[in-house]
């Protein structure tokens, strides 16, 4: 390795590690404030400027646009710090980072280009109209010298608050990614979110009524139609589910750390312990010593596939199809494991901290139910049989916006 190869690869590892720090310090603020702020439920405009005042929008552009050239593993490791201190939050910065990555795969060079300029320059966030479950199709159809797209889903991120939005359409009858300034006539944000979980992401339902779209905002040269997705394409879903993987385990990490901080502080030992304090307690010691060891070993498994996704990108388009299904498949075995831990973290730290930790005031449900309602919308068992059929038959899993 070169000596300027060597000076750049540490340059960006200090720029990750101060990216990290201003994670960990936006997580801390977040934190402090999860439990009143998941109550009021607001619209997250606040948290956005928290993150976009921190230069975490735009670490995975180019130094020389603005960004600190960080890699998509390097992002969705930010993503899990965000995790520790809100899971929403962590939600649309996890979205935003693999939504500003479809470009790279699907568009031009000069789109991807001009659009890498734009976040790192302009520090944009981004929404997403792109979960391809629910209400109607998103069609997009020709319309003079451009095109308009029409039609509803049920379910959307950030939609009303980005600055920029990759939606996915049908257009003749074959996918393709269209990537809008926010604020569009004829998109309408539906304002119907009302779950037990991620109240603070922006979802819900948006529509689209006759809205203009340029030929320059869909991604790809011409012919729209006709094309055969790349396996280096169809990593679009593997940057999905690397960022649900480090939120949840990230929640997770968040949330122990939490637990562990009130039960030093207020938690009593059982009557029958023998002990003053309950630090001290066996049941208590043993509980936290099984959660640490499947924490740590989940976070060491999302670790893992965050380098196969890379590993992959870095690969680029001469892909083959068995070197994506090996890096999905590594993302796959992180998703099932963190899911399982997450949620069984998220219920069991009351067992450490005492029936008074259920007290409303605290809010340390909001782990549980942020995680029990993002898990189910992509249910964790298919990704399970997935690995297993990859594991026992070598059959890839067939791409679709889901794996």
């Amino acid at each position: 390795m070169s000596i300027a190869t060597t000076a750049k690869k540490t340059d960006r590892e200090e720029r990750f590690a101060a990216a990290l720090e201003r994670a960990d310090l936006v997580a801390a603020e977040l934190r402090a404030t999860a439990a009143e702020r998941d109550r009021a439920g607001r619209t997250p405009r606040a948290e956005v400027e928290l993150l976009r005042s921190h230069d975490l929008l735009q670490v995975q552009e180019p130094v020389e646009y603005g960004g600190d050239g960080l890699s998509y593993a390097q992002a969705a490791q930010i993503t899990r710090r965000i995790a520790r201190g809100d899971t929403s939050i962590a939600h649309l910065i996890g979205y935003h980072y693999a939504q500003t990555r479809i470009a790279p795969l699907f568009g031009t060079p000069e789109q991807a280009d001009a659009l890498s300029r734009r976040n790192g320059e302009e520090k944009l966030f981004w929404g997403g109209v792109q979960n391809p479950r629910g209400g109607s199709d998103l069609v997009l159809t020709r319309d003079g010298d451009g095109f308009r797209l029409d039609g509803r889903r049920s379910f959307a991120s950030g939609a009303s608050l980005g600055d920029h939005l990759s939606v996915t359409a049908s257009y003749e009858g074959e996918l393709v990614f269209v990537s809008l300034p926010g604020g569009r006539e004829g998109f309408r944000a539906l304002g119907d979110w009302d779950n037990i979980g991620q109240r603070l992401t922006d979802s819900g339902g948006v529509e689209f009524d006759g809205a203009r779209v340029e030929r320059s905002e869909i991604l790809g040269p011409d012919p729209l139609t006709g094309r055969t997705l790349t396996p280096y394409q169809t990593l679009v879903t593997p940057h999905w589910q690397l960022a649900f993987v480090n939120f949840y385990i990230g929640t997770a990490e968040g949330a122990f750390e939490e637990a562990l901080d009130w039960t030093r502080l207020h938690a009593a030992p059982w009557e029958t312990s023998g002990v003053d304090a309950a630090t001290d307690d066996l049941y208590i010691l043993q509980t936290v010593g099984e959660l640490r060891s499947e924490i740590r070993a989940a976070a060491l498994l999302a670790d893992r596939a965050g380098d196969a996704l890379q590993t992959a990108l870095d690969t680029g388009p001469s892909l083959t199809e068995e070197q994506r299904a090996e890096a999905a498949i590594a993302i796959y075995e992180a998703k099932y494991l963190t899911t399982k831990v997450a949620l069984a973290a998220a219920s069991r730290l009351f067992e450490i901290q005492g029936a008074r930790a259920t007290t409303s005031a605290y809010g340390f449900d909001r782990h549980w139910r942020n995680l029990r309602t993002h898990t189910v919308h992509d249910p964790v068992a298919y990704k399970a049989r997935e690995v297993g059929d990859w594991a026992l038959n070598r059959r890839a899993p067939q791409f679709s916006l889901y794996r």
